[in-house]
């Protein structure tokens, strides 16, 4: 345990709620403000993409001992089940027993917050932080940004208020900050799958359901009480946009045209489409993300990424995997644990928003796409045989906890080799010779990956 100190948490989701247990392990007194109301009073907005828990999140969990109580409120989903036309075709995603899990964000933040009391971290609702000093980590809240404040002074503060974060809008302003932020011409909108009336699933609850249509996409994930969160991503303006489905007739007939396995599952289709609020998806990136010994950045407040490789949460839990790894070895020196912290995981983080970025394309275009299959299907089976010279760039980001910087180079390296194989004259037909791996091993000899 580190000397006891008096640490704020900005922001009270998921991942400033796991940094607040984290934090109480090592001794200290935390303090979880937000300006929001408190999450397990109120009904969720609408807003919500369901959360895909991987080996990082895991890890994160485990690490604290609460792994097996966000269990109890996950379902595996071992397969992608892909959606053309009527017809639905399954794509499992690693070797057997590998799994992403479904999780309700509104469902784990409210055990999140639970098992953050229960570890004796005090939480602050409806409290709108405004600005930080910097050199002494005081808090500045008050009820409008222009109004009066009550100053709170802290020995450290951590900002985990999300990619709009007010510590960092702070940090900004100081010399040699860099900052960007990237907004996607797409957009989503949340829908829902209610249960069959006995409580079971409509669509197998054991599948990541996607209906990948180009340049837009319905995805589908499981709930514990028999229904589905579906996403709808599409671009805000243009033909098959937002802004092309005006009313409940252009809506109805577009998926009926779109989506038509899906209407009978939506039987609110239309009220959900225009009661749920449409929003936005950026990409941010910042650094540093500390100042001296007395405040950091966490999770989307510095590293904000869209969400379709279902790292967003993996990501920001590992953040605090890898922070507490650096107090595990530096003690005291909060000078030495913020640099080594934020160095390790900067580039990994630009990995991550990279990969997340190009994994739209996979999932609304490729994975309807034969000859992408085909490419799947022969880096499974040459993974199968060979695991010490080949993993699939979708297991080492899911189902490891190498860094994302490394896979992101890797997954590039094995994506010329690929596109060499699948150059071959007739390879539908010899996807199973011999000659193929032969290939492979091949170029693997002449360009070997680093399989640490």
């Amino acid at each position: 345990m580190q000397k006891p100190l008096d640490i704020a948490v900005v922001g009270s989701g998921l991942v400033g709620s796991l940094l607040a247990i984290y934090l109480r392990r090592q001794g200290h007194s935390v303090h979880v403000y937000d300006r929001s109301p408190d999450i397990r009073t109120i009904t969720f907005s609408g807003r919500s993409i369901n959360l895909a828990m991987s080996h990082r999140g895991w890890k994160a969990l485990d690490g604290v001992g609460i792994g097996d109580e966000v269990r109890k409120i996950a379902i595996a989903m071992d397969k992608r089940a892909i959606h053309i036309g009527n017809e639905v075709k399954f794509q499992q995603y690693g070797k057997d027993g590998e799994a992403i899990y479904s999780i309700s964000r509104g469902v784990l933040n409210r055990k999140m917050i639970d098992l953050a009391e229960a570890a004796g971290a005090i939480f602050h609702f409806e409290q709108k932080i405004w600005d930080v000093t910097l050199a002494d980590a005081t808090l500045h809240i008050g009820e409008t940004e222009r109004g009066e404040w009550t100053d709170i002074k802290h020995d450290m503060v951590f900002g985990a208020d999300g990619a709009f974060s007010r510590i960092r809008h702070r940090m900004q302003r100081q010399s040699m900050f860099n900052y960007s932020q990237e907004f996607l011409e797409i957009g989503y909108k949340e829908l829902n799958i209610p249960p069959n009336p006995d409580g079971s699933h409509k669509l197998d609850k054991n599948s990541f359901h996607i209906w990948p249509r180009g340049q837009y996409m319905l995805i589908a994930l499981p709930n514990l009480d028999g229904s589905f969160t579906c996403t709808l991503f599409m671009p805000f303006e243009g033909e098959n946009s937002f802004a092309s489905l005006p009313d409940r007739q252009s809506v109805e007939a577009f998926f009926e045209k779109n989506f038509p396995d899906s209407i009978d599952v939506i039987p609110k289709l239309a009220e959900d489409f225009f009661k749920n609020p449409t929003s936005t998806l950026v990409t941010m990136k910042c650094f540093p993300w500390t100042f001296a010994d007395k405040v950091a950045l966490i999770g989307d407040a510095c590293h904000a990424i869209v969400p379709f490789y279902g790292q967003g949460m993996n990501a920001g839990f590992e953040d605090i995997t890898v922070l507490n790894e650096c107090i595990e070895t530096h003690g005291d020196d909060w000078v030495k644990i913020f640099s080594e912290y934020e160095k390790s995981r900067k580039p990994n983080a630009d990995a991550i928003a990279e990969l997340s970025y190009r994994n739209f394309m996979e999932m609304s275009s490729s994975t309807a796409d034969e000859k992408f299959l085909l490419q799947k299907k022969i880096e499974k089976k040459f993974s199968a045989k060979y695991p010490e010279k080949w993993q699939p760039l979708y297991s080492r980001v899911t189902f490891s906890h190498r860094p994302y910087a490394e896979a992101l180079a890797i997954g590039d390296k094995q994506n010329e080799i690929m596109a060499e194989v699948m150059a071959m004259p007739d390879i539908f037909e010899k996807w199973d010779s011999d000659a193929v791996e032969e290939m492979i091993l091949d170029l693997l000899r002449k360009s070997p990956l680093d399989h640490s």
